[in-house]
């Protein structure tokens, strides 16, 4: 996991101090936490003071890194190498430099959004076997400042040591400014849409429903456009949103599609800290860093089966994002799961866009009105095939509800869109939506099975939403052969806590995944062998 947090410095008790890791592929948790330890014991500096543990973005999802971190109960911040590279350090080293293009990972790390260096970069020795050539480690701390200021990331954007400010001359204040860069990881604009844009391929790669919109809501849609003189008028649509789930109007705002949402969240609602548990849809992290935050991630692992475990989010957070059922994973959190991450002063923002998709939408949060800082998202784009027309809804607390519509242009939602969203709303809208998401879980079952066959496949069997996580060697490899043979598959590779080796699959009928399981038989009997094995 990973995040960001700004506090006071120590004359306030707060944590203060920032640890900077670098570490070799492989290292253990144990080697990690061990250098920490001994460095922080060494300084006589406290572990309750470490605010976080700062590394490369390459180095996000190192499992020795992210154990340690959660060890010290804080989270992991990454920074591009870009960043680093502008961070001068007392003690670069070449190989280091040629390698990251910093001259220590861990002492930029730590020095990025701190101001002084309190322990420089420390390599574990012999006399600590457990992490002896494995991990570098630095500490820096923050300080408290009247000349100071720190934007929505937690950044300092501020100072003044050499003209009169309040601080020392610390390395902080040599090291220029840095933006919010986007890393060279995984790119997180990237969507399904670009599998299949302007190719003929049989598409598993977006999650829309095939054979959607319906023609009655087609009609709909083409019957508002005799009122295109007029200007929106979202009443109606909200009014059926909020009835549909029972709840009052003010805790109603409609958007353009989901994506608008996350959007406004990162722009209007306040968080020093955001935090989004990963794997799952990149818009909320793209969101966040667009509106110049610094967003920490929270890792879920496929050893684990992408479940949630609440503890693994850090105290400090003070906004965070989860889907459920979680695009790309599939995995249904309960209900009761996600109500622990809720406190006072938290947004707890849930993603439920395919939530429609499961029978009976059971551990669908949507009607709460008793969680505390609950925002749920919903997306009308998915289940009736209204990509191209961008609707969705926020469901929160009138004071939330109030502050996103203030982030809004004029007439954000259009009048065919909120045709759409009303139809949607109406009984016989929802029957269809139950009826599809039975024949889903059906054709699912179907998927799965047949992915079984394969003994280079591994598929997350607790797949509940209309898309299924695989992951096989060469996935990369797999996937450009399956485009020769006319289907399009989900590239694993640019979700956070991913890798190449992951592709996801929408659900489809079973006479396409027929067709598709075939063609996956012949992408995997068609890889050359690899030399040496």
């Amino acid at each position: 996991m990973t995040g960001a947090s700004v506090g006071p410095g120590p004359e306030s008790g707060a944590r203060s101090l920032v640890v900077g890791v670098g570490a070799r592929r492989g290292a253990s948790g144990d080697a990690v936490f061990a250098l920490i330890e001994a460095v922080l014991s060494g300084a006589g500096l406290d572990a309750a003071d470490v605010v976080e543990v700062a590394t490369v973005d390459a180095k996000g999802d190192e499992p020795g890194i992210v154990a340690a971190a959660a060890r010290l109960g804080v989270p992991v911040r990454t920074h591009p190498a870009g960043a680093l590279a502008a961070v001068r350090v007392p003690h670069p080293s070449g190989a280091v430099g040629a390698a990251v293009g910093t001259g220590s990972v861990a002492e930029a790390a730590a020095l990025i959004e701190a101001d002084e260096l309190v322990v420089p970069k420390t390599r574990a020795t012999g006399a600590n076997t457990a992490s002896a050539g494995v991990a570098t480690c630095a500490v820096a701390r923050r300080l408290p400042s009247a000349t100071g200021t720190f934007d929505v990331s937690g950044r300092k954007t501020s100072t003044s040591p050499v003209t009169g400010g309040s601080h020392p001359f610390t390395m902080a204040a040599m090291t220029p400014p840095t933006q919010n860069i986007e890393s060279a990881g995984p790119d997180l604009r990237h969507h399904g849409d670009a599998e299949v844009r302007g190719e003929n391929l049989t598409d598993l790669a977006v999650n829309v429903r095939t054979h959607t919109p319906p023609e009655w809501l087609r009609e709909r849609i083409a019957a508002s456009l005799a009122s295109l003189a007029a200007y929106p008028d979202g009443s109606s649509a909200r009014a059926a949103v909020a009835g549909r789930h029972g709840l009052p109007v003010e805790r109603v705002l409609l958007t353009a599609g989901a994506a608008e949402a996350f959007v406004l969240i990162a722009r209007a609602l306040p968080a020093r800290c955001p935090v989004v548990v990963h794997p799952q849809f990149t818009e909320p992290e793209a969101a966040l860093r667009a509106a110049g935050h610094g967003v920490g991630r929270v890792l879920l692992r496929a050893e684990d089966g992408f479940r949630l475990d609440p503890a693994a989010v850090p105290e400090q957070a003070d906004l965070v994002v989860i889907g459920n059922p979680t695009n790309p994973t599939s995995v249904l959190h309960p209900a009761a799961l996600l109500e622990r991450l809720a406190r006072p002063g938290r947004t707890l923002v849930v993603d439920e866009a395919f939530m429609d998709v499961v029978p009976g939408e059971r551990e669908a949060l949507c009607g709460r009105t008793d969680i505390p800082g609950l925002v749920v998202l919903r997306s009308l784009t998915k289940t009736w095939g209204l990509a191209g027309l961008r609707i969705g809804y926020v469901l929160a607390e009138p004071e939330t509800v109030a502050l996103l519509a203030e982030a809004q242009p004029l007439w954000p939602v259009s009048t065919p869109a909120l045709a759409a969203a009303e139809a949607c709303m109406e009984p016989r809208a929802l029957v269809e939506a139950a009826e599809a998401a039975d024949r889903i879980t059906v054709d699912r079952a179907h998927l799965l099975a047949g992915l079984a066959e394969f003994s280079e496949v591994e598929a997350v069997e607790a797949a509940r939403g209309p898309f299924v996580l695989v992951r096989l060697e060469r996935a990369a490899e797999v996937r450009e052969r399956l485009r020769l043979l006319g289907f399009a598959a989900r590239r694993g590779d640019t979700f956070p806590g991913l890798g190449p080796q992951w592709l996801r699959l929408a659900v489809r009928d079973r006479a396409t995944t027929n067709r598709f399981l075939q063609a996956l038989d012949q992408a995997v009997q068609a890889l050359p062998a690899r030399s040496g094995r």
